[in-house]
C-alpha cells in the first residue's frame, strides 16, 4: 500500500499489515508532520488533530500568535515508516566535482600570471613560484603523454 504524507512530497510503501483497521497514527520522516491514517477511508490526508486515549496534550506557546497550541507529544521511534536518507555521492558527482577543481585551479593561476607585476609587490618571490608551477604542469603533460 501506498501512502501519501499531508504536504504531498513523500510516498511511503507500507505493508498492509501493519495499519489496523480502526487506523493507526502515522509521521513523515521527512516533515515530520503526524496524521492519523485510516486505510479504509481512502485519500485521507488530514492532519492528526485529536489526541490518542493513552497521551497528553501539552501546550505550547505559538510565536506567531501568541496563544497556546496543544500538541500531542511523538516518541521517538514510534512512527510506522522511518524515513532514511540516501546517500546521494555518486561516481559522477565526484567528478564533476574533480573537473570543477581543476577548471578553478587553472583560473586562479591565469589570474595569477596576468597580475604577475602588480602583485609582485606583495609577494616578491611569485614570478619564480610561477616559473615552477609553469615547469612541474609542463612536467606532467610530458609524462601522461609519456604513459600512452
Amino acid at each position: 500500500m501506498i501512502i501519501v504524507c499531508p504536504c504531498g512530497e513523500k510516498k511511503f510503501e507500507v505493508d498492509e499489515n501493519l495499519i489496523p483497521d480502526k487506523g493507526r497514527l502515522l509521521k513523515c520522516g521527512s516533515c515530520d508532520q503526524t496524521w492519523f491514517f485510516n486505510k479504509n477511508v481512502s485519500g485521507q490526508t488530514e492532519p492528526f488533530i485529536d489526541k490518542p486515549a493513552n497521551q497528553k496534550k501539552i501546550l505550547y506557546k505559538d510565536q506567531n500568535t501568541d496563544k497556546s497550541v496543544s500538541k500531542v507529544p511523538i516518541k521517538p521511534g514510534s512512527e510506522l515508516v522511518k524515513y532514511n536518507p540516501k546517500y546521494n555521492f555518486t561516481f559522477g558527482k565526484f567528478l564533476s566535482y574533480i573537473i570543477v577543481s581543476l577548471i578553478t585551479f587553472i583560473a586562479f593561476i591565469i589570474i595569477l600570471d596576468t597580475f604577475k607585476s602588480p602583485l609582485s609587490n606583495l609577494f616578491p618571490n611569485l614570478e619564480l613560484i610561477l616559473y615552477n608551477l609553469f615547469e612541474t604542469l609542463r612536467d606532467l603533460i610530458l609524462f601522461v603523454k609519456d604513459l600512452n
